[in-house]
Formats: C-alpha cells, sequence, structure tokens
C-alpha cells in the first residue's frame, strides 16, 4: 500500500482538521493545551508532516468538540 503523505487525501485532512479548529477560534497552543501535548504536535499533523491513527484522531475531535463522524463527513466532502 503507498504512503498517504502528500497525497489529496491527506491534504485533505491536513485542511479539516486546520480548519475546523479555526473555526472554533483555537490557535495551535490553546488546542496542544487541552490535548496536554506539545504545540509541535498539532503544527505538525496540520502540515501532513505527522498522521494520526484513529485515537489519536478521536482525541482531536473530542478536544475540538467536534463529532467524530462530522469530521469525517466534512473530510469526504472535499474529497
Amino acid at each position: 500500500m503507498p504512503r498517504s503523505q502528500g497525497t489529496p487525501q491527506q491534504e485533505a485532512l491536513c485542511a479539516v482538521l486546520r480548519a475546523t479548529r479555526l473555526d472554533r477560534k483555537l490557535t495551535q497552543v490553546e488546542l496542544a493545551e487541552r490535548l496536554e501535548r506539545p504545540q509541535s504536535f498539532v503544527s505538525k499533523y496540520e502540515c501532513g508532516e505527522r498522521r494520526l491513527d484513529l485515537v489519536e484522531l478521536s482525541e482531536v475531535c473530542d478536544a475540538l468538540e467536534v463529532a467524530l463522524r462530522d469530521l469525517i463527513a466534512d473530510y469526504e466532502s472535499r474529497l
């Protein structure tokens, strides 16, 4: 299976995650504090340098106060 980094699908996911954070008027620092992670964690997954597994994606959704299914629907609408 080819790597997903740099694909249109990965770019769409990064865009959804960033847009969702911005819609909630959160900085990367504020989101990172909610996640109890460094700001670089948020930066790296938003720019596609780091991939999130399902558990991490669910934690990000919880911190953003968005349902995972809604985030996925937004992602799918961008494809």
